[in-house]
């Protein structure tokens, strides 16, 4: 038998770091401690921004302000560029050199892709769903919302009811990697609603038609509301094309 080694106190899986331990600890990596902070402060900012992008606090086409944001939540440009660069990703945002960062406004083939890729999606949920009872709470809770909403003349708040009601119907696949391809899809979508001049002519007549989708799912008929769901999306994608396509399409 060898000889036992004396316990040092660290993880056997760090061992191999001490040759690269310096001035800056193992491999350096106490310098890049200042990049976790950072990231995790412009992620934290990217949430705020997506979530008043969202609600139409800026408009699609507005011009952000690195100076009036940055001052408004206490953060450095670094912070605020990395923010815009996150939500570019997500195309919720564009850069125009030497102009700055704007809100993107969807040009009528993007919101054709936007729904083409809801069709696949939200359809093959269904299509694919198992044998009844489903989960249905948050979707009960989502028509209930857009509902109540409705009575109360907030458009707005309805069209947030709708947005969930269909995040909800993709969270029923139990997917997390669907949840976040249709998080994505479904921010893209918000921007387009807010090109909508009349968001209660746009959002009124499908509110019903989310009821009657939740009732299909809970009398367990999954074929009847992918059929529902279908026809629901070739009329929203109708109307919010012909809504686009009356303003210029977004110049990148």
């Amino acid at each position: 038998m060898g000889t036992t080694q004396p316990d040092t106190g660290h993880a056997e899986g760090l061992d191999g770091l001490d040759g690269l331990a310096g001035p800056g600890g193992p491999g350096g990596l106490e310098e890049d401690r200042v990049l976790l902070g950072r990231t995790s402060t412009a992620e934290r900012v990217a949430d705020i921004l997506r979530t008043r992008i969202a609600e139409g606090y800026f408009a699609p086409g507005e011009r952000l302000s690195e100076d009036a944001i940055g001052k408004a939540l206490g953060v450095s440009r670094n912070t605020l560029r990395e923010s815009f660069r996150l939500l570019t990703h997500e195309r919720l945002l564009v850069h125009r050199l030497n102009r700055g960062v704007f809100v993107r406004r969807l040009a009528v083939q993007d919101v054709i892709d936007i729904y083409r890729t809801r069709q696949l999606v939200e359809r093959a949920v269904l299509h694919d769903l198992g044998d009844p009872p489903y989960p249905l709470d948050r979707l009960d809770a989502a028509v209930d919302h857009g509902e109540r909403s409705a009575r109360e003349e907030d458009w707005k708040g309805v069209s947030t009811a709708d947005i969930r009601f269909h995040r909800e119907l993709v969270a029923l696949a139990g997917s997390a990697r669907t949840d976040e391809l249709m998080r994505g899809v479904l921010a893209e979508l918000r921007l387009a609603f807010h090109a909508v001049a009349d968001p209660r002519g746009l959002h009124q007549p499908f509110l019903v038609r989310n009821r009657t989708i939740l009732e299909a799912l809970r009398a367990g008929d999954r074929t009847g509301a992918e059929e529902l769901l279908a026809r629901y999306l070739d009329d929203s994608r109708a109307r919010v094309v012909e809504a686009c396509a009356r303003l210029a399409p977004d110049r990148e």
